[in-house]
């Protein structure tokens, strides 16, 4: 039986770390990407090509009758090529979550879910179990420090045995194909559904948990001995000081829900403060990627209004001289359905001294529904009073934010989807490519 699966947007954050997974356990690998057919080699799709995944364009070619599978994401609409094409090879079509359940059935599941701070929970939980001696398999949403051996590896897979750590994705409710022992709900909010309706998935999910879950979504309670000084934060669980490496009262929380979890499971105190301490973070977190000028360059994955929020604020009580920050819609249907809480959180969390550069929403093809812009949004927060200024692109937001950087403490990119956020980050830090400029027209 062929062990050859077809990754089908093998460059996307879940689909690249899938891949990676897959490779970790012995299959062939071949993927295709919407990227790959404008001619965009991203550091994600060149490592998997580096360690022997056959790219391809996603035309359909990919897929031939010894295909054992096609492995799909959501975002993948019936009348792709590669949908056509399994359908006329009687090739099965696979989710991503469903792989990825199958990937870990061996293993003792912990499924790290919640609206917000999955990605960086699931990573911390995997640093401190990994410090206090479990050695866990880990497939996270975002790379991890550390953990792509030099850049030879996809960064958000470890490779484990016997406990299996991985995220769960709520937006498409695929959270509900995983049969994890444990569980950690970090909060819930409106985000991809309303609050009822996200609420309700949530408490379905935990229902099917047979172990510890904890649960941030009950009321009341919180760390003990908070206490936030510069990057750093510090509080007490058990007895034992904690001290987290990363900005902000969030990141507090994070780490809060990841010890609880690592110490029922039987981990040791003391291993975990030391693997919390020497936590390096996770990719686009609040990532300090370098200095342009006296300016701190972050990058930050925060796309919907809560995580803006959150991280907005964390940066703007570290640099009192003001943010200059891009922020580009992931889609036309996020915007469109967070429109209202943008609107509210943009002028609660920006200051006089703040500047936010709106590109054009981020547009991956397909059949998206495009009569919402950028533009709608920066007109409503005008009216607000916020500093907001629109551009073509982010080689025009580059300009402005290097224009900007002798007096703003802090140049930001947040955003989810587009590769060319992180990228624009790393040219300002004076670590791009000219290879990522022209990537970037």
């Amino acid at each position: 039986m062929s062990n050859w699966v077809h990754v089908s947007g093998i460059g996307g954050v879940g689909m690249s770390a899938l891949a990676q997974a897959l490779v970790d356990q012995g299959a062939a690998v071949s993927g295709s990407d919407r990227l790959l057919d404008t001619g965009d080699l991203t550091d994600a799709l060149d490592c998997l090509g580096r360690q022997g995944v056959r790219l391809c364009p996603q035309d359909g070619s990919g897929i031939g009758p010894d295909t054992a599978r096609l492995v799909v994401s959501t975002a993948i609409e019936a009348d792709n090529p590669e949908m056509v094409r399994a359908k006329e090879l009687g090739v099965p079509v696979v989710h991503r979550a469903a792989e990825l359940a199958r990937l870990t059935e061996a293993f003792t599941l912990i499924a790290v879910t919640g609206t917000c701070g999955k990605s960086t929970v699931t990573a911390m939980l995997g640093c401190l179990l990994e410090g206090a001696g479990f050695n866990p398999f880990v497939v996270n949403g975002a790379a991890v420090a550390g953990w792509d051996a030099g850049g030879t590896r996809i960064g958000s897979v470890r490779k484990g045995e016997r406990w299996a750590v991985i995220e769960a994705d709520e937006s498409d409710k695929s959270l509900m194909v995983f049969k994890p022992q444990h569980a950690v709900i970090t909060n819930a909010s409106a985000d991809h559904f309303g609050l009822g309706e996200t609420q309700e998935l949530f408490g379905a999910f935990r229902a099917r948990v047979p172990g510890v879950v904890i649960d941030g979504r009950q009321a009341g309670g919180g760390p003990e001995g908070v206490r936030l000084e510069g990057w750093n934060g510090h509080f007490v669980f058990e007895g034992t000081a904690y001290c987290v490496p990363q900005p902000g009262l969030h990141n507090v929380f994070n780490a809060w829900h990841a010890v609880r979890m690592a110490r029922a499971l039987g981990a040791e105190p003391g291993k975990l403060a030391a693997a919390l301490a020497a936590f390096g973070g996770v990719e686009r977190r609040l990532q300090k990627v370098g200095q342009c000028g006296s300016a701190l360059v972050v990058d930050d994955y925060a796309h919907n209004p809560e995580k803006l929020s959150a991280a907005w604020t964390t940066l703007a009580a570290a640099f009192p001289q003001g943010l200059c920050a891009v922020w580009r819609p992931h889609g036309y249907a996020p915007l469109r359905k967070t429109l209202d809480g943008l609107v509210s959180v943009f002028p609660r969390v920006c200051r006089p001294v703040d500047t936010l550069i709106l590109p054009p929403v981020y547009d991956a093809g397909g059949t998206a529904d495009r009569s919402i812009s950028s533009e709608v949004l920066a007109s409503q927060l005008r009216e607000k009073g916020v500093t907001v200024v629109t551009v073509r692109g982010l080689e025009e937001a580059e300009a402005l934010m290097r224009e900007q950087a002798a007096r703003a403490g802090a140049l930001v990119t947040f955003g989810a989807r587009d590769p060319g956020l992180p990228r624009l980050a790393r040219r300002l830090a004076g670590k791009g490519s000219s290879n990522e400029a022209r990537r970037n027209q």
